[in-house]
């Protein structure tokens, strides 16, 4: 990654219906499936699955603490993410029965993942403050300036979204096992864990989605594909100040690289799929450019 200026995206958000949605049973087989993997009894909470008392920042390098400090801010504009699934997959009278109940099972899905990305946001902060990086009302005032700002995606085929999520989940669980082998607080790995194991269901979820989007509408789904893969960015990239050069220093601290993930993208196409079209062979030269160019 390197310091570069963005272009800014401008969205209309509307509900997405019709034909380009899958059925409402697979979204139901896909949400099944994940709670059948994740049981609520496997869950944990920021109040007791760490001893706190024993979290020392003084055990990290500046640029690990550095690191900390970011994925703080990525994790806490979850009301944000949250938001644009809200907009885009509405849950009311604004879209049609069929579309409602597409929605509804998918909802089951966000609003775990929801409560689950949040319990990351806390932990995270709690880290800052039991380890002595920063008090909790300065953190909350903090994290309130990138909170407050908006959050969107320039996506009109709802591919798009679960494409999207499918990359930015498996970089984000990368980075923090990558994380958690060079730091040297035993709390911070830790929390790493629990972190990087929830981040990595998650992918599972939105690989299951992606593929069946590759089942039912096939070559129909590859150029919006394409679309998520040529203007991928991370989340808060296009809002955050100073975003690319504090990636640059994150990089530094343990190997960062978002388009590792697109591997992960391409074995979901190879799996999804007994025969591969041109149109699919083309995507996969496309993604792994992107990779080789990256």
């Amino acid at each position: 990654m390197s310091e570069k200026s963005t272009p800014e995206r401008i969205v209309t958000p509307r509900p997405i219906a019709g034909a380009e949605l899958i059925p409402a049973g697979d979204v139901g087989a896909a949400v099944d499936g994940f709670f059948a993997a994740s049981p609520a009894a496997r869950g944990w909470d920021v109040e007791t699955a760490f001893d706190w008392a024993r979290a020392d920042a003084g055990r990290l390098t500046e640029g690990q603490r550095s690191a900390v400090q970011f994925i703080t801010y990525i994790e806490d504009h979850l009301p944000g993410y949250f938001d644009v699934y809200h907009r885009y997959f509405p849950v009311d009278d604004t879209v049609d029965a069929e579309t409602f109940v597409h929605n509804r099972e998918l909802y089951h899905f966000t609003v775990r993942w929801a409560a689950e990305e949040d319990t990351h946001a806390r932990a995270l902060a709690r880290y800052q403050e039991a380890a002595g990086m920063a008090d909790r009302a300065t953190l909350r005032t903090d994290l309130a300036v990138e909170g407050r700002k908006p959050f969107d995606l320039p996506y009109r085929h709802p591919v798009q979204f679960f494409a999207y999520a499918l990359v930015q989940e498996k970089a984000t669980q990368m980075y923090y096992q990558q994380l958690r082998d060079v730091v040297a607080d035993p709390v911070l790995g830790e929390v790493l864990t629990r972190l990087s194991r929830d981040e990595a269901r998650h992918f599972t979820f939105m690989a299951d989605v992606v593929s069946r989007y590759l089942r039912v509408h096939g070559d129909a789904v590859v150029e919006p594909i394409r679309e998520v893969i040529e203007g991928f960015r991370m989340p808060l990239a296009d809002t955050m100040r100073g975003y690319w050069r504090w990636a640059l220093r994150i990089a530094d601290v343990a190997e960062y690289d978002h388009t590792a993930a697109y591997a992960h993208l391409v074995k979901v196409v190879d799996r999804a799929v007994d025969v591969r079209s041109d149109k699919l062979d083309e995507l996969v030269r496309f993604i792994e450019g992107c990779r080789a160019l990256d």
